[in-house]
């Protein structure tokens, strides 16, 4: 069989890190085309990499004769550039996240619906073996039935200050950057409530978020997001991009634990351990990375073989976990108190109750905030 030939459009840091050593390494694909508007970097990677071409214009890198095309442009630009790739008949893997807006993804899916064509979400890690290992040992009831999953990453998205040219120590452009669009649920986030779903096979009923502002954007930099699923479980997920942002000596912290009726199962980075703890004694498990960009694209191509993307996390996919980090950050941001002197961080609003729900039993409330 033919390989299928890829086009990666957009060179930055997550290509060259990611996708472009993981196509080379998947026996079905092809690197074929590159363009970025750096026209001397895309040369520097046509030939680290070894893709076929290289294009100094957009308009030529359309016109090349690939099947799917990757996109890794900032994004902003993501809908421009998926509509483009449906106009051309070509097939998508879109970087995380997949538009600034529901409403975004609602138009990129129904136009790649129209044309034929799949769209494919970056979310990475689904394809973790460690993350694969998960989701098995939770189809087989490994721990009994879920009730619980906390995920957590608590990093400092590269620190606070960076220097410029001369010397001068400025706020760091890339976390400004990333908190204009959003912050840390949005950005980040989107993979932990991925994989909540994909795990438990179940939708979120509901969400509440609680946001925690260490700096002063508009979004919180760390966010306590928490989901009922339609089966019963219960998701907390916690991101922060301001622990340890000022540390001379930062350490980040990055755990899935899964509490069940029978056990737990408990995934730490740090500590690169992974372990199973249940009434029949206790696993250590094969501990991975929580990215696996290799295993995406052996996915993705199955899925260009096949015409139906399997495990590849759909628009649909995409759709759902923006729209929960999205009003999770919307939600943080409402409920803080601008002009409160008591309390700097959360700023949480108090909501008193009326007097004649104090007493109410729990399971006569309603869920908080319905999707």
């Amino acid at each position: 069989m033919s390989k299928f030939k890829i086009g990666v459009l957009g060179c930055g840091m997550i290509a060259e890190l990611g996708h472009l050593p993981a196509i080379t390494q998947c026996p079905d694909l092809e690197l074929y085309a590159l363009y970025d508007l750096d026209w001397q970097r895309t040369l520097d990677l046509q030939k680290r990499f070894g893709a076929r071409h290289a294009f100094p214009t957009e308009e030529a890198f359309w016109k090349a004769g690939f099947d799917a095309v990757v996109i890794c442009t900032p994004a902003p630009l993501h809908r421009e550039h998926v509509l483009a790739a449906a106009d051309h008949g070509k097939h998508v893997l879109c970087e995380k996240p997949l538009a600034k807006s529901v409403a975004d993804i609602e138009v990129m899916r129904d136009r790649m619906q129209t044309a034929g064509l799949l769209l494919a979400t970056g979310l990475t890690y689904r394809f973790s073996h460690s993350a694969m290992e998960i989701r098995r040992l939770v189809r087989e009831k490994a721990i009994g039935e879920v009730r619980a999953l906390r995920l957590v990453y608590l990093w400092n998205l590269h620190g606070k200050w960076e220097w410029d040219d001369q010397g001068r120590m400025i706020p760091s452009k890339l976390r400004v950057g990333r908190m204009l669009e959003g912050g840390p649920m949005v950005d980040c986030g989107i993979h932990q409530i991925d994989l909540a779903r994909w795990w438990l096979g179940s939708e979120v009923a509901w969400q509440h978020a609680i946001g925690i502002w260490v700096e002063d954007f508009e979004a919180p930099d760390h966010v306590c997001l928490h989901m009922g699923h339609c089966c019963g479980a219960h998701s907390m997920i916690e991101m922060s991009f301001s622990y340890n942002a000022t540390s001379q000596e930062p350490r980040s912290h990055f755990q899935y634990e899964l509490i069940g009726t029978d056990g737990v199962l408990r995934y730490n980075r740090e500590e690169h351990s992974f372990e199973l703890r249940n009434s029949h004694g206790t696993q250590y498990l094969h501990w991975h990375g929580e990215k696996n960009f290799v295993g995406m694209y052996y996915e993705f191509a199955k899925a260009l073989a096949t015409g139906t993307l399997g495990d590849m996390p759909s628009a649909d996919d995409a759709l759902m976990a923006t729209k929960i980090s999205e009003e999770a950050t919307r939600q943080a941001i409402r409920d803080r108190a601008r002009f409160s002197s008591d309390c700097h961080s959360t700023l949480q609003k108090s909501v008193p109750q009326p007097a004649e729900l104090v007493n109410v039993p729990l399971e006569a409330n309603e869920h908080p905030e319905a999707l």
